[in-house]
């Protein structure tokens, strides 16, 4: 056997990830609340501006993020920008350190993370009034090894691509969804529901959130779109899918899905980012069918409470909750859409019985 086969029959299996994000304030608004972040949690670098980014995994792996601020004002801005910094850096001063890496220990980190962001956010509107009520979704996207776990809160949405088609990898935390679960709609008649923006969570309006996780095992080819509803609420799957297949890279394929979205109408702002999975470190074949798979832990833990193992430095006093969040004019969180949805979602209950 020669040198060379014995070097590479020794190299390391390699996963590379290769991205562009974009956002858009749209048609409709005067100002952009959403953000993105895509960042590489071994060297701990953040990439926050609209270029492509060819990454070769390292043993920490990589995290792309789409927040979706609400509010009004500024507030939407700040809340967006808030969760995309803290959840990195949290992430990098903890995982990043962390002496034994595990898929357990992986998931555990990105969970608190997001909870971390959500104190922050609630805490700093507590102590700055312009800024009250002000709220964000979250669509949080980390690769470890060759999976892909998404962290969930509100309704921004992640798809993956694969052989032609894609398929949904997170669930909305809407009022709509709910109401589709039980029966009352169909998904079709969810997608021209008036009530499709009421969100029964966000990071901001309460002290405590319940996030949402969810995995993906990953094969080469594989194309990972996560976005804000400026997008998906305008673009469908299929036409996802469709621009996947016949772009050249993801840059085009941010560019030409945004210009969608404004073509029919931009009402919102508009954020996407577009990975693309490659490499000898991913399998030729996935086992089982992309879509949502709900990450259970092997740890029981109480629903709405933080993870202990979150650092006494990051801690925040919880205080009693305030509203749900309500979407649409991006006024905020207030009290009268949470009657509202419990309402009906409460009706929905009985008529499905």
């Amino acid at each position: 056997m020669s040198d060379a086969i014995s070097i590479r029959s020794l190299a390391t299996p390699q996963i590379h990830a290769t991205s562009y994000a974009l956002t858009d304030r749209g048609r409709m608004r005067d100002h952009n609340e959403d953000t993105f972040l895509v960042g590489d949690l071994s060297a701990g670098a953040a990439v926050r501006e609209s270029r492509s980014q060819d990454l070769t995994l390292g043993e920490r792996g990589a995290l792309y993020l789409v927040a979706d601020g609400m509010g009004g004002a500024a507030a939407g801005e700040v809340a967006s920008e808030m969760a995309a910094t803290e959840i990195h850096r949290y992430l990098i001063d903890t995982w990043r350190s962390d002496a034994r890496m595990s898929e357990f220990k992986f998931t555990n980190r990105l969970r608190e993370s997001v909870e971390l962001a959500n104190l922050q956010i609630h805490n700093y509107a507590r102590e700055h009034p312009e800024v009250r009520g002000m709220g964000t979704t979250a669509t949080v996207a980390a690769i470890w090894r060759d999976r892909l776990f998404i962290a969930q809160i509100g309704d921004s949405r992640g798809y993956l691509v694969r052989a032609g088609e894609a398929r949904q990898l997170t669930r909305d935390q809407s009022l709509t969804q709910r109401l589709v679960d039980v029966g009352e709609l169909t998904e079709e008649e969810a997608e021209t529901s008036e009530r499709r923006n009421i969100i029964l969570q966000a990071l901001g309006p309460d002290p405590l959130v319940k996030v949402d996780l969810s995995w993906q095992p990953l094969q080469r080819g594989d194309v990972l779109i996560i976005c804000s509803d400026g997008l998906s609420g305008l673009v469908r799957r299929d036409e996802i899918a469709k621009a996947v297949l016949e772009e050249p890279d993801v840059a085009s394929v941010c560019s030409r899905l945004v210009a969608l979205a404004n073509e029919r109408g931009g009402p919102d702002n508009i954020t996407v980012v577009a990975v693309r999975f490659d490499g000898d470190g991913l399998p030729a074949l996935a086992s089982g069918e992309p879509g949502y798979h709900e990450l259970v832990s092997s740890v029981e833990r109480p629903g709405l409470q933080p993870t202990a193992e979150i650092p006494a430095v990051y801690r925040a006093v919880p205080v009693p909750p305030v509203a749900a969040a309500r979407r649409g004019s991006r006024t905020g969180a207030t009290l009268i859409a949470l009657a509202v949805a419990m309402g009906i979602l409460a009706l929905a209950f009985f008529l499905a019985r």
